[in-house]
């Protein structure tokens, strides 16, 4: 009987613990948050969250006269605080477990991001899988109103944006909460954001007559990278700095690139396919020297060029040497932009250089990026092969006449 009773207690014990649902939050009590974006304002946070409606997404309803997505807005002290002050307005508590992007306009990257970061790591709502962008010459809350074709709601448009840029053209780069917060505490490398800019007429992008036509009024467009020293934004790259710096970073899936014809005003379109950098951090007299090596390959995308005999391995070789020309003089133009103009690391040569040479690397850390870095000795070496050709060795180009 006492072994019945045990087991009676003890199963009325484990079924307590069982009971998963005691918190439980209903979606029709909650409103799903896809992006969000920290303005800052006379000295306090000004949190703005996009909310999809579902209703507004359906086949049947699509097209009604209300958005597909609400933005609500809250300034506080702090971000919780806003965040909590967002229900005045919200009539449901706005769920951030479904984000996708985050927003920081450049008041509040050159304030310092430090804290926002803290917030959205330590929240147990926020996963770490959504990007993080700065917004140029527009404010979080104005770049979120922008409505935008093919995506309904902005914030997929912008998430798949940025997915698709970073893959097929280089200066773009999708950054997550994890990633940014491993650059900002690395002692050998600094952060960097891709910017996004409102252009066009900002005025008709927040309503709905920017979708109603073939022409779009105002986009949202990825342009530059935002340049970190720690958590503050210090300055920018421009679209070709950015490639390079990509490059650097051995992060290019792939991107397009030409060389000029040698006999005329055309171009030869070369797609750039597969990249690998390798940086090694050496010690000679007591300084730091980097050698950055850059292994390429990619394909003929189109010809403008006349008598061009692509059959011929000597003509390949010397397009390759041309575009290794070329990428190399742009990389070392990045690397001098970098070292003078910013003077911070955010290459990763610090890290090269604690890899390599753990023991001198604890004594130049603290200096690296006042002494050591703007004054690094840097080689750079281009490897460019050209694995096809396309479909023809000749361009029909060759048989038109004048």
């Amino acid at each position: 009987m006492k072994r019945i009773l045990a087991l009676l207690l003890l199963h009325i014990v484990i079924t307590l613990l069982l009971s998963g649902c005691w918190n439980r939050r209903e979606l029709n009590d909650l409103a799903i948050a896809v992006a969000a974006g920290v303005d800052w304002v006379d000295g306090r946070y000004r949190l703005s969250v996009q909310v999809a409606i579902p209703g507004q997404l359906t086949a049947r309803r699509s097209g009604g006269p209300q958005a597909p997505a609400a933005l609500y807005t809250a300034e506080g002290d702090t971000i919780f605080e806003a965040a909590r002050r967002m229900t005045q307005v919200s009539p449901r508590k706005i769920y951030f477990s479904h984000l996708r992007m985050f927003l920081m306009d450049e008041a509040m990257a050159r304030e310092g991001i430090a804290k926002v970061l803290d917030l959205l790591s330590r929240d147990h709502e926020f996963r770490t899988d959504f990007y993080l962008v700065v917004t140029k010459g527009a404010t979080a809350e104005e770049t979120l109103k922008i409505m935008t074709p093919m995506e309904t709601i902005p914030a997929n448009k912008l998430y798949e944006s940025l997915q698709n840029s970073e893959k097929a053209w280089s200066p773009s780069m999708a950054v997550t909460l994890d990633e940014l917060i491993s650059d900002i505490t690395s002692s050998g490398k600094d952060p960097v954001l891709t910017g996004l800019v409102i252009t066009g007429n900002r005025d008709i992008g927040k309503t709905k007559k920017n979708v109603e036509n073939i022409n779009t009024p105002s986009q949202l467009k990825y342009s530059g990278l935002a340049v970190f020293k720690m958590d503050k934004l210090i300055g920018w790259l421009n679209e070709k700095d950015s490639r390079g710096y990509r490059l650097i970073s051995g992060k290019v899936k792939s991107s397009v690139d030409f060389v000029p014809c040698r006999r005329n005003d055309g171009k030869v379109i070369v797609e750039t396919l597969r990249t690998d950098a390798k940086l090694n951090g050496r010690i000679i007299q007591y300084r730091p020297v980097m050698d950055i090596k850059i292994n390429m390959e990619g394909n003929i995308g189109s010809v403008e060029c006349s008598g061009l005999d692509l059959s011929q391995p000597a003509t390949l070789r010397d397009l390759e040497v041309e575009m290794e020309e070329k990428i190399t003089k742009n990389l070392e133009s990045v690397i001098d932009k970098v070292q003078t103009e910013h003077k911070v690391d955010i290459f990763g040569f610090g890290e090269a250089v604690r890899r390599s040479h753990p023991k001198a690397w604890k004594g130049m850390k603290e200096e690296w990026n006042d002494r050591y870095f703007p004054n690094l000795e840097t080689h750079v070496e281009v490897k460019y092969k050209i694995r096809r050709i396309g479909t023809t060795n000749d361009s029909f180009l060759n048989d038109l006449k004048e």
